[in-house]
């Protein structure tokens, strides 16, 4: 008999919540109890009372997987929502990044350069070095930071995903 292997596939959950202690030790340790990986993780308040928050993951895994998260998650308390932006159709994704660049002469020139192309700002500068803030999809901050390693990069730091539906519903 034959097993057929399904391709690992990238996928953006949002899940709403009850805001209160333990809720994302409680998720992330149901991903870590059955071995799947998270990609990318953030979490805010997103109620004027503070009562309930919003937790983006990016993970990715065949399809089975997939929904096997989702109906998990599904099944905890204080969860609301869980949706999957991949399989609900058009969505946007957005993330930040700070990325410091060190350089002097041409080196400095062309990560300016290339700043500019890529919008990203300067926030911070000394004669040495940069600190540039970036957002975007995930795919034009690792293409930014892949040019920057060859020209400098000292350290990176990134939010992680957020992503919402398109359209004027609410999800």
């Amino acid at each position: 008999m034959k097993i057929k292997h399904q391709a690992a596939e990238r996928h953006v959950l949002t899940i709403t919540v009850d805001n209160e202690a333990g809720i994302l030790a409680k998720i992330a340790g149901l991903f870590t109890a059955r071995g799947y990986n998270i990609d990318s993780l953030t979490v805010a308040d997103i109620t004027e009372n503070h009562a309930v928050s919003r937790i983006t993951i990016v993970t990715h895994g065949p399809p089975a997987v997939i929904d096997q998260i989702h109906a998990q998650l599904e099944r905890l308390v204080p969860v609301h929502k869980v949706i999957d932006l991949t399989e609900a159709g058009d969505h946007v994704e957005r993330e930040l990044a700070l990325v410091k660049v060190k350089g002097t002469g041409d080196a400095r020139v062309e990560a300016l350069r290339l700043a500019e192309v890529f919008r990203a700002k300067v926030i911070d500068t000394t004669t040495s070095s940069f600190v540039f803030e970036l957002t975007g999809d995930p795919g034009k901050i690792d293409r930014f930071v892949a040019l920057m390693r060859e020209l400098g990069l000292v350290e990176v730091g990134r939010t992680g995903v957020v992503g919402m539906m398109r359209g004027a519903e609410a999800a």
